[in-house]
């Protein structure tokens, strides 16, 4: 199975170095050596590795490699510098394709500037349209909301291997990973921070009361989330409002990478769709260059929309995710009639017909997160 940024990869590595970027096991060294076989004598190094780590600081990769693909490069001191090196000094025609698992903030740090030098691109896991050609779009979201989209348990031959699967991955992330940004006192912490926001995906997120359940200050829950993002476990979904600063003070909405680490169907439905639409605004803005975000809304009065995104500081959709409900409700009219030039959509996963009611479409979720650019 092909992955959706394959081809802007290939068409990207002629121009600048590309940086992949995404959770653990969201299938990038499998893309990277896919990539790989377009080119005349790819090398491929892992900074893991100890044999590929020495290659790395000696410089003794060949010089006729037609690309070279550095995975865990961001792990490297001084690695920015190392790789300005490699771009400017590389032979005519060499491409240089850079993978990792956490979110490289240094790209926007002092030191070292990269600068002109690279395209980033970010790889999220499996939608309703990169599987389409696999299953009816139903069946799909089905599989999505009880498995997720990583590669391995989604094709898992069973749900049982799936499980299997979760309990390791996020077990190693915080027994391990957040090691590289925390404490080893905080680690029972963040595990038992995990296991609350479970219970509060597509819900307001207050931090201060996060903060009391975990007996910790705000200040250190807020920490403790930020990690959480930058090892691509959850990602936030905030409040839209023309007046920026207005909106990054309401509470924000958590999901998490994985839809099937949702406890309850719906939450996993609307943990699909969340992702699934943050997949497509990544995309528009990595690829085609596009300002697209994705918010929700809620008024003053308590009228909400589990989503909306912008493009291009415009309203493009509000959307609504159900499991069954085929009936709009009326906050949801309302919020619509205050975005006329917007798409209003019901997502419902279980629809027997789709129809228009008052200006709301209401959508075949399988049908429509198919149809969407990735």
């Amino acid at each position: 199975m092909d992955r959706y940024l394959r081809t802007q990869i290939l068409k990207d590595l002629p121009k600048k170095m590309v940086f992949v970027t995404g959770p653990r096991q969201v299938g990038k060294t499998f893309l990277a050596k896919e990539i790989m076989t377009d080119f005349p004598k790819p090398q491929y190094f892992n900074y893991d590795s100890p044999d590929d780590r020495r290659i790395i600081q000696d410089g003794s990769w060949r010089l006729d490699a037609g690309i070279l693909v550095f995975d865990e490069i961001h792990k490297m001191k001084n690695w920015k510098p190392f790789l300005k090196g490699v771009f400017d000094a590389r032979p005519t025609g060499q491409a240089v394709l850079v993978t990792g698992s956490a979110r490289m903030e240094t790209f926007r740090q002092s030191g070292e500037s990269l600068a002109g030098r690279y395209f980033h691109l970010r790889l999220n896991p499996l939608s309703p349209r990169e599987v389409r050609n696999l299953w009816p779009a139903q069946e799909a979201v089905e599989r999505l909301n009880e498995r997720g989209g990583f590669p391995e348990p989604f094709l898992a031959e069973s749900e049982e291997d799936a499980r299997r699967w979760r309990n390791q991955y996020y077990s190693d992330l915080i027994r391990e990973d957040i090691l590289d940004y925390s404490r080893i006192q905080e680690i029972r912490a963040m595990r038992f921070l995990v296991e609350l926001l479970r219970d509060r995906i597509g819900s307001p997120l207050s931090f201060s009361s996060l903060a009391e359940d975990l007996q910790v200050a705000p200040n250190t829950l807020k920490k403790y989330i930020h990690i959480l993002e930058s090892l691509y476990i959850v990602f936030l979904v905030r409040p839209y409002h023309h007046r920026i600063e207005r909106a990054l003070s309401k509470m924000p909405k958590l999901y998490f990478y994985d839809s099937g680490y949702a406890k309850n169907e719906a939450a996993r439905f609307e943990n699909t769709c969340a992702l699934a639409l943050l997949k497509c605004v990544q995309y528009l803005y990595d690829v085609e260059g596009k300002s697209a975000e994705l918010h929700y809304i809620r008024t003053k009065e308590g009228r909400e929309v589990d989503f909306a995104v912008t493009v291009e500081a415009n309203m493009k959709w509000l959307i609504e995710a159900k499991l069954s409900d085929n009936v709009p409700s009326p906050a949801f009219h309302a919020l619509a009639a205050r975005f006329p030039k917007a798409e209003a959509i019901q997502l419902v996963h279980r629809l027997r017909q789709e129809e228009f009611l008052r200006g709301i479409a209401v959508a075949a979720a399988g049908r429509w997160l198919s149809d969407l650019p990735v």
